[in-house]
């Protein structure tokens, strides 16, 4: 019986096939079925490479004329720039993608999660987006903008149905450390202006008259406008990208690399928030060893502890650790939606610093006035910009990453596709828009993304809902806030680092699967480590990068063999193979 290599046979088709029927060409195999159950005996002609060809190769290909150089550029103008009803109709929907994931919104059945969605991340966004506040060195009011802004313009302009729009650690970081190296001058000349620089509020630390400088109106306006001018800039590479159709840019920034940076720059998150923890003032510090020097300054400052921001930071992480890890996650399958413990905390943080005094009495460090009502929109300054160009394309890269890597999660657990050039057009538009209303530079939250799924959000329309929440926040309920500690908006940010840290687990696996991968993770996280996150990226970029030439260069070779008595070839170096020498006899 003969088989013809090209068809696919079932077995009870074998019978049917009669070899004289078969073109002699076609007749390349010989399946005969054996004594022992399940096996097959294969019997087929070995080919030299041109009886192969002769054989089976195909027809030369038809080369086309080819064209001018002109008449090929003329050509390719005219099909890129011929604008009909049916291209611009397209390029419309693919500007405003909303428009057809509004067309199949099933109403009313959709509703009821995009509701209980947004006011579910409405409510992570108030705790949040006041606690990152603190990371990007803003009041924390400026937090709640980014929590409203862009959430309703990507609403427009995003392609992925579940995303979470507004702060998040790693960009917040990132700006954070750019305003502060911008006003360091100021803040060093402020300082060595006043008659005595070691008078601290009763501790006595080193340093203090930093922070006081920190509250001064004019330093505050200071980096307010400069963090407006990063976020412009980055919203205006991200722009230049999405028109460019750039989204591809993301395959160069390995997993690996993205996993081993933001867990260098949450080491960076942690850093920043110990000193409202102990409730000390600490030495601003330069990179590079940065957080070695910030470590050393904080044992100094030990003795200078504030033990009422200490038991407040405790017990709010007790209590967020508790609820979180044995009631939200043990019960999340049976509760419609978790418990807003951050929420909670900063309610009850509220009230109880209200009603003991802990400002005046403990001298515990809060978030101070809070304005209410929607800030004008005004230009940011423009003076600082051309040293903020390179630190913008920075933020724009990473906050772009980070955003579609978990979009395009999102989108694969629910069967749609994201538009990564989209994606770089909305957050561009999120953060330019949003730096005229004292934004800073939004970013697709992890965790509240994966709460907006978890409970049931559909489409956008949960983060319009959440914009709602924080509406009525901005408005009205602000000014309450008042006397909120420190110690729980750092507590806050402290718990939601838990996944990040949880990222050292790679390591293992990445060890296993390749080293390479696993030097890319270690470098990267050093390089965050040592030098600071800006230049830690340039490291674990061009080490990424040098991996691929090494890969590319040393590819792993190997001699096939045949394993007995079957017809599969495999690595001589990791099984036992017929030696070569059995083979000599082979006739051709």
């Amino acid at each position: 019986m003969d088989y013809k290599g090209d068809d696919k046979l079932e077995e009870n088709d074998w019978g049917s096939i009669d070899k004289d029927t078969l073109p002699r060409r076609g007749r390349v195999i010989s399946i005969l079925n054996t004594d022992r159950p399940g096996t097959l005996k294969v019997n087929r002609p070995v080919y030299s490479q041109v009886t192969f060809e002769e054989i089976h190769g195909n027809r030369p290909t038809v080369k086309p004329e080819k064209k001018r150089i002109c008449e090929q550029l003329r050509s390719t103008v005219a099909s890129r720039f011929t604008c009909s009803k049916e291209c611009t109709k397209n390029v419309f929907l693919e500007i405003f993608p909303f428009i057809l994931i509004m067309k199949e919104y099933q109403f009313p059945r959709w509703l009821f999660g995009d509701l209980i969605a947004g006011m579910t991340v409405g409510i992570m966004h108030l705790p949040q987006g006041m606690a990152y506040a603190l990371l990007a060195s803003m009041p924390p009011i400026q937090g709640l903008y980014v929590s409203f802004f862009p959430v309703i313009l990507y609403f427009f302009f995003g392609s992925s149905r579940h995303v979470s729009v507004g702060t998040f650690a790693v960009v917040c970081l990132m700006v954070g450390t750019i305003v502060d190296r911008e006003t360091a001058d100021w803040v060093s000349s402020t300082v060595s202006g006043q008659p005595n620089n070691s008078s601290v509020n009763g501790t006595g630390s080193p340093g203090s008259d930093h922070s006081k400088a920190d509250e001064d109106p004019e330093l505050i306006k200071i980096k307010i406008g400069i963090a407006m001018a990063v976020t412009l800039l980055t919203g205006l590479w991200q722009l230049c990208m999405g028109v460019c159709r750039l989204g591809f840019l993301t395959i160069y920034l390995s997993d690996p690399m993205i996993s081993g940076f933001t867990t260098g720059a949450a080491i960076h998150v942690f850093t920043t928030q110990v000193k409202y923890i102990f409730g000390v003032r600490l030495l601003r510090q330069k990179e590079p060893f940065k957080l070695i020097k910030t470590y050393i300054d904080l044992f100094k400052n030990i003795p200078n502890t504030n033990v009422a921001a200490l038991i407040i930071a405790v017990v709010c992480i007790l209590v967020l650790v508790l609820v979180k890890e044995c009631i939200n996650n043990r019960f999340k399958e049976k509760m419609k939606m978790p418990i807003p413990i951050e929420l909670i905390l900063v309610v009850a943080g509220t009230v109880v610093s209200y009603l003991g005094k802990f400002e005046e009495s403990f001298d515990v460090l809060t978030v101070g006035s809070v304005p209410t009502g929607i800030p004008a929109p005004s230009f940011p300054p423009v003076d600082r910009m051309g040293s903020l160009i390179a630190d913008a394309f920075a933020i724009a890269v990473v906050s772009f990453t980070v955003s579609v890597s978990m979009a395009k999660i999102l989108a694969k657990n629910h069967n749609y596709e994201i538009n990564a050039s989209q994606e770089l057009i909305a957050y561009g538009v999120c953060n330019c828009v949003g730096s005229c209303f004292s934004s800073f530079v939004c970013s697709a939250s992890l965790s509240r993304s994966l709460i907006q799924e978890t409970v049931g959000g559909k489409t956008q329309v949960a983060g319009l809902v959440s914009s709602v929440v924080i509406l009525i926040v901005l408005l009205a309920l602000g000014p309450l806030f008042k006397t909120l500690p420190n110690s729980v908006l750092a507590s806050i940010i402290l718990v939601a680092l838990k996944g990040m840290f949880l990222q050292f687990k790679e390591l293992k696996r990445l060890w296993s699967v390749s080293k390479y991968d696993f030097a890319v993770w270690l470098v990267t996280f050093l390089g965050v480590i040592l030098f600071g996150v800006e230049l830690g990226l340039v490291i674990g970029l061009g080490f990424s990068l040098l991996t691929v030439v090494f890969r590319t260069q040393s590819p792993y070779t190997c001699l096939y063999g045949r394993v007995p008595h079957t017809d599969i070839y495999k690595d001589k170096n990791s099984y036992r193979v017929v030696p070569t020498e059995d083979l000599d006899n082979v006739e051709t």
